[in-house]
């Protein structure tokens, strides 16, 4: 066990009562302070996600982490952000004041800004966890359109503050390795750069661990039929996940499994998903939607024979790693994707857990469905390779890594 007096004030601008947060934030705090670490939470919380607050405040009083919710501003655009940025450095300071943490652990690049203003106010070591290229992500998600000019000036501020980051950082996290080498190039002299994926909880995400009934009362209930080969799409569709190309892909996957159903386990609007197929003209028949549940989403998985996913290509998706990779894994599930997004093809390579999709058009397309299984592994290695990847307690064990050489400088 670490000795409790090693805290740890740990910043996220991203939501614990968002799946993100429940996913991607809360199992790794957890497991820290299973080992001792003292954590503080500061995050910034939406409104209509209040329903999940006293499940997330459940987990964190079990779990000794002290969480500081605050509210996070929607309106107006770019003042609301700095708003939150004042809130969040008047709180983080006050806490600092009381608590004089051992280190500023600091989710992306808004919650980075206080991070950095913390290390330059207590001289506290900051951890840049910096998720992906967020400001390159938001031009290609053409969120932020370069050619008005306040985007444009808000772009160049997190470029500067980006490079700042990871000269002034005590210790940086990547995602992948593919944004590691690509950050390694411009020789800045930063902090070494650890590469933690999107882990997944392999305990949740266990085969296993299923009960037979409930597994047949789920498969019911999103109406699928046994027997019929099962192409499935979990989690939300948003700015990056090319719904139209993963429809043309199943479309032309019916030209040699007629029997297939594409099934999507998502809370995105029904009518999104529908209106797509009907422009393709694809039989609403052949495609079932279920909302799910984080319980639920490994039985779900399981129904699945492979798990497919298409994501637009750019230069800031070289730093993404799809935690839907690592769940489909994790259910032994193969996965088939389109190439050159973050450690995919690496990962998919190297534990011969899916199908790379070359090219987004019918030869592409063609070439990837004459190849499905023919060089997979059995689901029980696809497993494996999901554990040796993106087991959660690995990702803990990295983070732990990381405060222990932060604590004994």
């Amino acid at each position: 066990m670490i000795n409790q007096s090693y805290s740890i004030l740990y910043i996220s601008y991203d939501g614990m009562t968002d799946q993100l947060g429940q996913s991607q934030v809360l199992p790794y705090l957890v497991g820290l302070s299973v080992m001792g670490y003292k954590i503080t939470l500061i995050s910034c919380e939406k409104k209509e996600r209040g329903e999940y607050k006293e499940l997330v405040q459940a987990i964190c009083t079990k779990h000794n982490i002290n969480w500081h919710p605050l509210k996070y501003t929607r309106t107006p655009p770019v003042f609301s952000t700095i708003n939150d940025v004042r809130k969040l450095k008047k709180l983080a300071a006050q806490l600092y004041q009381v608590h004089h943490y051992s280190a500023i652990h600091c989710r992306s690049y808004v919650s980075s800004l206080v991070g950095q203003w913390l290390k330059k106010k207590y001289a506290v070591p900051f951890i840049f966890d910096m998720r992906g290229f967020w400001a390159d992500e938001r031009v290609d998600g053409a969120l932020w359109n370069l050619n008005n000019p306040i985007y444009n000036t808000i772009y160049h501020f997190f470029k500067k503050k980006e490079k700042q980051f990871l000269q002034q950082a005590d210790a940086v996290v990547s995602l992948t390795y593919a944004a590691k080498e690509e950050i390694e190039k411009w020789a800045m002299g930063q902090a070494p750069i650890t590469v933690i994926p999107c882990c997944v909880d392999t305990q949740l995400f266990d085969p296993e661990s299923l009960k037979s009934e409930q597994k047949s009362a789920l498969r019911r209930k999103a109406d699928l039929p046994n027997n019929k080969l099962i192409i499935g799409y979990v989690g939300s569709l948003g700015t990056w996940y090319l719904l139209s190309e993963m429809l043309a892909f199943f479309k032309h996957c019916l030209l040699k499994h007629p029997d297939a159903i594409l099934f999507f386990v998502t809370n995105e609007p029904k009518a999104l998903i529908y209106e797509e197929a009907r422009k393709q003209h694809i039989d609403f028949e052949k495609i079932k939607l279920i909302s799910a549940n984080r319980s639920e989403m490994p039985y779900y998985i399981s129904l699945m024979d492979f798990g497919l996913f298409f994501i637009k290509k750019s230069f800031s998706k070289k730093a993404s790693s799809p935690v839907k990779q690592g769940e489909l894994m994790a259910m032994g599930v193969p996965v088939i994707c389109n190439a050159g997004v973050g450690d995919s093809d690496f990962i998919i390579h190297k534990y011969k857990s899916g199908e790379l999709v070359y090219s987004l058009d019918d030869k592409g397309f063609a070439a990837a469905i004459d190849k499905l299984k023919a060089e997979m592994n059995h689901p029980e290695a696809i497993r494996k390779g999901a554990i040796d990847y993106f087991d959660l307690k690995k990702g803990i064990e990295a983070y732990a890594s990381i405060y222990k050489a932060l604590i004994k400088r």
